[in-house]
């Protein structure tokens, strides 16, 4: 069985594509040569690799098992690249995923200082929630995600991180904003300004802080942080926001912290496929990760 890097390329395009025309833009190939690759690919594996429907393709059984092989295979030959290259420039840099909070808040200083202290280009990288970073590590599109709170899914492995401390907090004209500390019955009946589904804030809203209210409800859903911050400002109602995340608008007076008795620390996470092949590159950047004191060094 003679299977070429390029077929393999060209399944991983339409897998992450699920489509022939944007596999072909996404490799700067024309769709016939894609098609090609893809049938010949195919004809030597003896098996079709996708379930089609239209227009789209849908991965089947087969190209599940295919798809974290070839993930390796391709990286490793980017490896191989790299080891015999005295080029800087063809280095190929990592593909992150962050979640909103640790993307806008820590990415930033952890890639200065990466970049200080290693010669590898930096990662491309993807902001978005919780859940969409995982199902983009699912479909190999990302090689590592830094994610907040836990992960069910049996196809990703995590590796703790750091903790983040989550503040409810509230307009200074609010009627708990000067009490000390307040009960969680004095939290009934308040409207709620909240992140998105599938948002790492979210999650821990609803598994710490939701079972201990009868009575509440969302006055405003929102997948901005700055967003939130603005509206909970506005008076539109209370929120649950990263210390990270609220820090300045609580300093500047915009909006404060209300004090409860409840357990809200999370935990951010390093996360990647279960078969993902953690290359030496990748595997520094991990280390480095957890070398890493994100908030001190945040100046």
């Amino acid at each position: 069985m003679n299977i070429t890097l390029r077929q393999l390329q060209v399944f991983l395009a339409i897998t992450q594509t699920r489509s022939i025309t944007a596999a072909a833009e996404r490799l700067h190939l024309t769709k016939p040569a894609v098609s090609a690759a893809l049938s010949e690919l195919e004809k030597r594996i003896g098996n079709p690799l996708f379930d089609r429907s239209g227009n789209r393709l849908h991965l089947n059984d087969l190209g599940q098992k295919l798809l974290p092989l070839a993930d390796e295979l391709l990286q490793r030959s980017r490896d191989i690249e790299v080891l015999f290259s005295t080029e800087e420039v063809q280095r190929t840099s990592l593909r992150l995923g962050a979640s909103f909070t640790i993307g806008q808040q820590l990415i930033p200083w952890l890639l200065r200082d990466y970049r200080l202290d290693h010669l590898q280009p930096l990662p491309k990288v993807h902001i978005s929630n919780t859940r969409e970073i995982c199902q983009q590590l699912i479909a190999f599109e990302l090689d590592i995600g830094l994610i907040e709170g836990e992960v069910e899914d049996p196809e990703i492995e995590t590796l703790t991180w750091m903790q983040d401390r989550m503040l409810i907090l509230a307009n200074p004209e609010h009627p708990l904003a000067g009490i000390e500390r307040s009960s969680q019955e004095a939290l009934e009946d308040q409207p709620w300004v909240l992140r998105e589904p599938g948002s790492g804030s979210r999650n821990l809203f609803l598994h710490r802080m939701a079972p201990h209210l009868q009575r509440w409800r969302i006055a405003l859903e929102l997948n901005s942080t700055e967003a939130i911050i603005n509206a909970t400002a506005a008076g539109l109602g209370l929120s649950c926001l990263s210390e990270l995340e609220a820090q300045y608008a609580i300093k500047s007076g915009r909006l404060v912290a209300i004090e409860v008795d409840l357990n809200l620390t999370r935990t951010f996470r390093l996360a990647w496929h279960r078969e993902k092949y953690l290359s030496p590159a990748l595997l520094q950047f991990v280390h480095y990760c957890q070398a890493w004191n994100g908030v001190a060094n945040r100046a």
